[in-house]
């Protein structure tokens, strides 16, 4: 339908000839809801636009359509921080009724730009350390939302670095520091599960994307190395500037999402975000209905998924035991 049309139907501004004014039901105008994106990620990568998509379904799917009874406003901020703060700031200023937030440093920038804002987040480690909610069954205040990942997956990556290297002596476990203030949730778990593995632990703190390359051959150069590359804003936005250095240099790298090894990664273990934007659509229905983010609980992930990618092993020589395809969810050859 054209945007005029849409406006006459609303307004009965223009009712056929000689049949005078529409009756007043049909002048009456839908009420329109303002509801936003925020993310630091980049828009045009095909999981930013998977996730969008998912979003857009799943409210259509309970009533809200784009034109009728909701006007969404997204932000994708390309991993600048500072464009992340001003999108933040914009979707306050709207203001949009509820905003979805796709990852800590995007909550983060909410509660200092948008502190009365509700908020649904997906994609955030522990929102309990973080200081986004009091609790994840109550979680008071404005936000809630759905965890992708668990403290523990750090000793569920290294165990796949050890199944696909058995003889690994060291384990790099990379990050950014700026980007993962949440990093000692994942770090002190994987710490803890080294010695277990008889693996050393490093520690590889990345703060732009020129500290990757020195850092993969840093940890390439010690025996039987391999990488686990923590989840966070930075390891995602270049998550393709990874994956070429570890191919050339020939480094085993276990990722927490499927979608990296979609793109050439060896392995990847962790939540499908398709099912957290499903669910985070149904609790931005519920606020718009009226319910209160504090009183609906955090939600943690049920679906994990483990994804191989074969040309990748058989790249830098890895035979991968037929035991871990046989519980791979997915294998690209």
């Amino acid at each position: 339908m054209r945007r005029r049309d849409f406006i006459i139907l609303l307004g009965g501004a223009a009712a056929p000839s000689g049949l005078g004014p529409l009756p007043l039901r049909a002048q009456t105008a839908v009420a329109v809801r303002r509801v936003g994106l925020l993310s630091p990620l980049i828009e045009t990568t095909d999981e930013t636009r998977r996730l969008s998509a998912v979003l857009t379904a799943g409210l259509n799917e309970l009533g809200w359509t784009d034109g009728r009874n909701i006007h969404p406003e997204q932000r994708w901020s390309g991993g600048d921080n500072d464009r992340l703060r001003a999108d933040a700031r914009d979707l306050a200023r709207l203001p949009a009724e509820v905003i979805l937030a796709i990852t800590s440093p995007a909550v983060a920038a909410l509660k200092q730009e948008a502190p009365a804002i509700p908020v649904v987040f997906v994609a955030v480690s522990d929102p309990v350390g973080s200081g986004f909610v009091n609790s994840l069954s109550r979680p008071g205040g404005n936000i809630t939302g759905f965890i992708n990942l668990e403290a523990s997956l750090s000793g569920k990556w290294l165990e796949l670095l050890k199944e696909v290297v058995p003889g690994l002596t060291h384990a790099g476990f990379m990050f950014n520091p700026e980007t993962a203030p949440f990093a000692d949730y994942y770090l002190r778990a994987f710490e803890a599960a080294a010695p277990a593995a008889a693996v050393a632990a490093v520690v590889v703190p990345v703060h732009d994307p020129n500290d990757i390359e020195g850092a993969v051959r840093a940890l390439k150069a010690k025996p039987v190395a391999g990488l686990i590359v923590m989840p966070d804003t930075f390891t995602t936005v270049n998550r393709r500037r990874i994956i070429e250095l570890a191919a050339r240099e020939r480094l085993p790298v276990v990722y927490a999402n499927g979608a990296t090894v979609r793109q050439g990664g060896l392995i990847g273990y962790g939540v499908d975000n398709v099912e957290s934007v499903r669910g985070a659509a149904s609790y931005v229905h519920r606020i718009l209905r009226g319910e209160k983010p504090g009183d609906l609980p955090v939600q943690t992930p049920t679906k994990f998924e483990l994804v191989i990618n074969l040309k990748t092993a058989k790249a830098l020589g890895l035979d991968v035991p037929p035991t871990l395809l046989a519980r791979a969810d997915e294998v690209v050859e």
